[in-house]
């Protein structure tokens, strides 16, 4: 053998070793079980430290800054929903591109090193539109969500077949990181208050729904999640139940044990360092104090934990959803979905983030990194509005839809955004109007010109009004999202969706409709046209040297929702307690910005606004009662 071909021969063999080995390091596994009443990683028990992160919330330029942030606070999983209404954005119609990437944020935290746990609903609550649910599930024949309805299972299955084909390989039992999934999502809850459907009909339809995730191909552990007193009916066969919201280890143990022969391990799947917010309410506070004296409890009785929220992040867009109670028909949530959680919205450590890094440097049997780089925050003095448009003469040049009564977003076709609703009368009228229907928030019009306001969350229906001979009645209804939580998840619809009256008489005849979803922003005419009082569209620009996250201020302004180069950061509302809207310096440029703002009530022209370099979050700004 010459000593060119040796030197090959060797080449190859050293080639091949080194193939060889890495092929070895990539598809190296790791594995998880429960087993003898212990989370068990490979081969050894282990405690879940677990935050919460909805990939959804958070642009996904900015995933691995977030889930460094977890790890450096001493984390080692991290869970997140999925939201169906976010990978199927229209019937049919699947996204797992840029911030919809699934796969993409399952694989950003193997990269960082953290296990997790997905949660894919079909039900998610979550704070988000409709509980995650598409829209138009409302719309197909026959379907009722959350019940052992075969139309309803039929969709489910297809939903989790998608999401099965994104992040299939991506279980431990694969090589990937995912080591859990949940089946359903607090649907003890749930059947606690359809007492309507038979108790047998609702342990049905959970059946049905881990058969699904079984079917589709998930084989890591399955689990339910439920407050300890709705395990009866929230628990599954075959799914580890753990607790949302426990403090007392003890009922812990002793529910879980009821409803697992008498073992663990035990885990309490939301444990609340801060909680949820909604328009017009004080935003709600929960201390450092308190959060690390009971993650501390769980660290010491090795209870396994997840943070809900450990980092809350935004919702961007239309996809805030709402409550209701006793008070309120509906209670409309912040954009900002900060949560008072350890990791703020804009990703900053917080006094509650530094307490419990601390905790767990005492009990972690793991490395905690340094906490990673703040991202840069910038503040912009002034921009600039140089034009503006009254919406009314805007939909004066669009096609409106004709209807003898008003119909709903979801007979529109509509899902989010805005519908204006239009009537010519030919003979006056004046009296009392009511919109009993109303979903969520009108402005109410005579000949263009601002008569009165009505609003859900208020409970404010109706009003007197007088409309001359010869005069066009405008309603501006706002879809302030759908409820997210308890037995009014099956009545959602949008718009008006009840017969409007005057003095009790059924207004019919000749409406029209002009649909404004705002899934992107209308294009203006040049100029200023903007009416006081009118709802009006404005546009800007700014130029930026350097890039950061920013808060726009909007204590100036009334009710609407801002794009920026595109994006739509969301509703602000002068009730607050939200006052400023988060924007990421990701989607930010060197060079020149757009900055588009749609003001529903414009009760002064704008020529232009600010951003500053903290958020606003605790300001209420609530109207007198008369005016409400």
């Amino acid at each position: 053998m010459n000593q060119k071909k040796s030197f090959l021969t060797l080449a190859f063999g050293l080639f091949a070793l080194c193939a060889s080995s890495f092929a070895q390091k990539k598809t190296a596994k790791h594995s998880f079980e429960i087993k003898n009443g212990a989370f068990v990683y490979d081969g050894k028990p282990i405690q879940i430290h677990s935050g919460e992160m909805h990939f959804a919330r958070v642009p996904h330029q900015y995933w691995h800054q977030r889930l460094q942030m977890m790890k450096a606070m001493g984390l080692n999983t991290v869970a997140t929903y999925v939201f169906w209404n976010f990978q199927e954005t229209a019937p049919g119609v699947w996204d797992f591109k840029g911030d919809h990437d699934l796969a993409g944020f399952v694989k950003a935290a193997q990269e960082e090193g953290m296990m997790v746990i997905l949660r894919p609903g079909p039900y998610a609550c979550a704070e988000w539109e409709f509980g995650g649910f598409p829209w138009w599930l409302q719309k197909a024949p026959g379907m009722v969500v959350r019940t052992n309805n075969q139309p309803f299972l039929d969709s489910c299955k297809v939903y989790f077949s998608k999401i099965a084909d994104q992040v299939r390989d991506l279980q431990i039992t694969h090589g990937g990181p995912i080591i859990m999934v949940q089946a359903e999502n607090e649907f003890g809850s749930y059947v606690a208050q359809r007492k309507d459907i038979p108790l047998e009909e609702h342990k049905a339809y959970s059946a049905a729904v881990k058969n699904i995730l079984d079917e589709v191909g998930f084989d890591v552990p399955l689990f339910t999640s439920d407050g300890s007193w709705l395990f009866k009916g929230g628990t599954i066969e075959g799914a580890l139940p753990t607790a949302n919201g426990e403090d007392n280890i003890k009922n812990l143990k002793k529910v879980v044990n009821e409803y697992h022969g008498n073992k663990g391990p035990y885990m309490v799947a939301e444990f609340y360092p801060g909680w949820l917010d909604h328009w017009a309410e004080p935003f709600p506070k929960v201390s450092a104090e308190s959060v690390a004296k009971q993650t501390e409890k769980y660290l010491q009785d090795t209870v396994s934990f997840n943070f809900y929220m450990v980092h809350g992040g935004t919702n961007f867009g239309f996809t805030a959803g709402a409550n209701y109670d006793g008070n309120h028909d509906i209670q409309p949530d912040l954009t900002s979905y900060d949560y008072d959680a350890p990791i703020s919205e804009a990703g900053w450590v917080t006094p509650k983030y530094q307490a419990i890094r601390e905790l767990m440097q005492k009990y972690a049997h793991y490395e905690i990194p340094a906490i990673p780089k703040q991202i840069p925050v910038i503040a912009i003095p002034s921009i600039q509005l140089t034009q503006s448009q009254n919406l009314f003469d805007l939909l004066a040049k669009s096609e409106p839809v004709e209807n003898d009564t008003p119909m709903t977003f979801e007979d529109l076709n509509q899902g989010y955004g805005y519908v204006v609703y239009q009537k010519k009368f030919v003979q006056p009228i004046q009296g009392t109007l009511k919109l009993d229907g109303l979903r969520d928030y009108a402005m109410i019009y005579v000949n263009g010109k601002q008569v009165g306001e009505l609003n859900r969350y208020f409970k404010n229906y109706s009003m007197d009004i007088d409309i001359p001979f010869n005069a066009t009645l405008t309603i501006v209804v706002e879809n302030m999202g759908r409820i997210n939580y308890g037995a009014e998840i099956v009545h959602n619809l949008k718009g008006i969706i009840k017969p409007v009256t005057i003095n009790d008489m059924e207004i019919t005849g000749n409406w029209q409709m002009y649909k404004l979803p705002m899934e992107s922003f209308p294009e203006i005419n040049s100029g200023k046209s903007a009416v006081t009082g009118n709802p009006a569209l404005y546009k800007g620009s700014f130029d930026l040297k350097e890039v950061g996250d920013t808060f726009l201020d909007m204590q100036d302004w009334g009710k609407g929702i801002v794009f920026v180069n595109g994006h739509n950061l969301g509703r602000y509302w002068k009730v607050g307690p939200q006052q400023t809207l988060y924007l990421p310096g990701c989607w930010l440029n060197k060079g020149k910005n757009t900055i588009q703002i749609f003001e529903q009530q414009n009760e002064k022209q704008h020529t232009e606004l600010k951003s500053i370099k903290t958020p606003v979050l605790e300001t209420l700004n609530l109207p007198k009662k008369s005016d409400a």
